[in-house]
């Protein structure tokens, strides 16, 4: 096989259609009047930082200067960190998010046919929220409590591939709530959901009445009547299964037709849970099973501010930080895409611990996963590849 001279990161940003991303550049005229620095060069040069763990503007614009020719090959080019800073102020955010619709599409056809564990042929979706916090005074327009800026990223996570397909962004006084009748929900889907989202007004109303299924925990103090009480084996660390009506004053009325809830214990820690379900039909231990799964979407918020940095902003206007976090979620996304595209061998944990120094390297982006072991969590931040310090 011929060597190739395109270096990782450069084959990465091949899966980025310029046609697609001009289409949702010229939406929102990103490109207006712009004489150096266009939406492409910018969503390339701020996914390198992000890959690479820049901490500022300023690292950033050394860390391309000290490049030098290595640019060219991984289709880059020096900027002044006042000029990127400007473009990620005035920018609009919403072309990288809409631009991230079209990548969710894509790594949803990828992936669509994928075995899911537990061998169910619905679709079967995780949704959470996690808070990014972020200096107050620096953006007064993310205010929390407590004198504490935040940012709540609300996800939806397809468990065929861990794909974010559908994400909400909001300063962090938004509940939970506000975000559900938002979700776009599918017939005959399940959503495992953590007891943060017992409001049995939109359990029902957002799920129950468009015949999608929930999975979610009980509260402490959840009154309610039991109706039918089915067998179950004791042996697997089920308690019982039972039907049942809910008794409080808002809940009976809010949530009107039975409900089931399935009784288990954690053998390992000792731990007993409560799962609610509409689904009447699906083994009561596949209901334990289901609602174990939800923790691929802590994985991805794990990810996404662990492996892509977002802990550290390179802007304080709600703009930039925007447009950094939807960057953020295109290269996670990027990286599922070249998984399946490029037939790379490793989990997404490793590509996504090894991609960083890996960027500037001039070969098969398969081949070199094919060997690359993973790297160490202690090793050294600052890496020598190809020549370059990163």
């Amino acid at each position: 096989m011929m060597r190739t001279k395109k270096t990782i990161f450069s084959q990465i940003m091949s899966l980025v259609s310029r046609y697609e991303f001009q289409k949702c550049v010229d939406r929102y005229k990103g490109d207006w009047h712009a004489k150096t620095l266009t939406c492409l060069d910018q969503f390339k040069i701020m996914s390198f930082a992000q890959f690479t763990d820049r901490s500022s503007l300023r690292d950033i614009e050394m860390t391309l200067e000290f490049c030098g020719k290595g640019l060219y090959h991984a289709g880059l080019r020096t900027v002044p960190k006042s000029t990127l800073a400007e473009a990620n102020e005035k920018r609009n955010w919403m072309i990288n998010r809409d631009f991230a619709q079209i990548l969710i599409k894509w790594a949803k056809e990828l992936y669509r046919d994928d075995y899911f564990r537990l061998g169910l042929n619905e679709m079967v979706y995780a949704l959470d929220s996690t808070s990014i916090r972020i200096c107050l005074e620096l953006s007064p327009w993310a205010e929390f409590h407590h004198g504490e800026g935040c940012v709540k990223m609300h996800t939806l996570i397809d468990l065929r591939g861990s794909i974010p397909s559908y994400i909400v962004m909001t300063n962090g006084l938004v509940h939970d709530s506000k975000v559900m009748p938002m979700i776009p929900v599918e017939e005959q889907a399940f959503y495992l959901m953590d007891k943060g989202y017992i409001f049995f007004k939109q359990l029902y109303e957002c799920f129950h009445l468009k015949h999608a299924y929930f999975v979610t925990r009980a509260k402490d103090n959840m009154l309610y009547n039991v109706i039918e009480e089915y067998e179950v084996d004791k042996s697997t660390g089920l308690i019982s299964d039972q039907l049942i009506r809910l008794t409080g004053l808002k809940p009976s009325v809010q949530y009107p037709e039975p409900i089931r809830m399935v009784v288990y214990e954690d053998y390992t820690t000792g731990n007993v849970y409560r799962f609610l379900t509409n689904n009447l039909t699906i083994d009561s231990l596949t209901v334990a099973e289901l609602y174990r799964e939800r923790w691929s979407v802590e994985l991805f918020f794990r990810w996404i501010k662990q492996h892509l940095h977002i802990k550290k902003f390179y802007g304080t206007t709600e703009n930039a930080v925007y447009l950094q976090l939807w960057i953020a979620v295109c290269d996670y996304l990027l990286l599922i895409i070249a998984k399946k595209h490029f037939n790379i061998p490793q989990s997404l944990h490793t590509i996504s611990k090894s991609i960083g120094p890996l960027l500037f390297k001039q070969d098969d982006i398969h081949s070199i996963f094919k060997v690359t072991k993973e790297l160490s969590i202690n090793s050294p931040k600052s890496q020598y590849i190809e020549g370059y310090l990163f």
